[in-house]
C-alpha cells in the first residue's frame, strides 16, 4: 500500500510521465521503473485520438517523442501504434542494456496503463491530466470518465485500487468531470506564466479541493501554500527535480511533489531510503 498524505511526514513523490529522466516519457517502462524505485504515484497526460482512444502523450503533435509526424487528435490509434516512441531517448546504460524490451517503443494507451496499475493491487496515487484546447472538446472528459468507470475507479478511493485524481489547467474541463462523476477528486493546475491566472488567495473553483502549483510560484511566493491550507485545500507542486526545490516543498508542508526524477527526489526527502 502506498503512503497517504495524512499520515506521511514528507510529501508523496509522484513520477511525472513515469521516471522520465531515465526512460522515454509515457512508456510502460517509464512507469514500471518509477514504481520499482518506490515512487508513491505516477502522473500521465491523456489525449484523444481521431478514433476516440485515450493515449498517454503530452504534446499536441507527435514529432518530439516519436519518429512520426502529425497531430495526435487527427491520427487514428492504429497509425500511432506504428510509431517508435522510445528511440529518441538514449538510456544512460545503453551500452550494457540487455536484449531490447519489445514494449519499450510502444505507444501507451490509458487503458493499458490502468490495467497494469489495477492488476498490481496497489493504491498508487494516479494523476491524470487532460490537455486542452483540442478539437475533441468535452469528448476528452467523457471518454476519460467512461474509462475510469470501466475499471471501477470513478467512485472515489477504495482499498487495493489506484487513487485517481484528474487534473487540468482548464477549469471548464474539471467542471465537466465533476458533472459526469462527482466523486472523482480534482486538481486545478496553475502555471506561473500562463493566463488567465487563478487567484492565489487559497480558494479554488467549486468541487475542486487540490491545487497543483508550478514550482516557480513557490520559489517566488512560498506563503501561498499556507493560504491554500487555511482553506482546507491540498497542495501539489510540479515539476520538482532539484534538491533545493524538494527541500523547499518539504519545509512548506506540500502534500505531493511531481518529478521527472523520483528516485533522486526521494533520496533528498528521506536520505536513509
Amino acid at each position: 500500500m502506498r503512503q497517504d498524505p495524512a499520515t506521511t511526514p514528507r510529501p508523496l513523490v509522484v513520477a511525472h510521465r513515469g521516471a522520465s529522466d531515465d526512460e522515454p516519457e509515457h512508456t510502460l517502462g517509464a512507469y514500471q521503473r518509477a514504481l520499482d524505485e518506490g515512487a508513491d504515484g505516477v502522473e500521465c497526460d491523456v489525449r484523444l485520438t481521431a478514433d476516440h482512444h485515450l493515449v498517454c502523450v503530452h504534446d499536441r503533435r507527435v514529432e518530439r517523442t516519436s519518429n512520426g509526424a502529425g497531430v495526435v487528435s487527427a491520427l487514428e490509434l492504429a497509425r500511432l501504434e506504428e510509431l517508435d516512441w522510445a528511440s529518441w531517448k538514449t538510456r544512460p546504460d545503453a551500452a550494457e542494456a540487455p536484449d531490447a524490451d519489445p514494449e519499450r517503443g510502444r505507444l501507451l494507451t490509458f487503458r493499458r496503463l490502468l490495467d497494469v496499475l489495477v492488476s498490481s493491487g496497489d493504491e498508487v496515487l494516479t494523476l491524470v491530466e487532460t490537455k486542452h484546447p483540442t478539437r475533441h472538446g468535452d469528448d476528452v472528459e467523457k471518454t476519460l470518465v467512461q474509462t475510469l468507470r470501466f475499471f471501477d475507479l470513478d467512485r472515489g478511493d477504495r482499498p487495493g485500487a489506484p487513487r485517481v485524481r484528474v487534473m487540468s489547467f482548464s477549469t471548464r474541463a474539471l467542471q465537466r468531470v465533476h458533472r459526469l462523476s462527482p466523486r472523482v477528486p480534482l486538481v486545478q493546475l496553475v502555471k506561473a506564466s500562463k493566463g488567465p491566472h487563478l487567484p492565489l488567495d487559497g480558494t479554488l473553483p467549486p468541487g475542486v479541493r487540490t491545487v497543483g502549483l508550478d514550482i516557480a510560484i513557490l520559489r517566488r511566493a512560498p506563503h501561498v501554500v499556507e493560504r491554500f491550507r487555511r482553506h482546507g485545500n491540498a497542495v501539489f507542486v510540479w515539476t520538482v527535480d532539484e534538491q533545493a526545490d524538494a527541500a523547499l516543498c518539504a519545509r512548506l508542508g506540500v502534500d505531493v511533489v511531481i518529478t521527472n526524477r523520483p528516485r533522486s527526489v526521494m533520496r533528498t526527502l528521506v536520505p536513509t531510503r
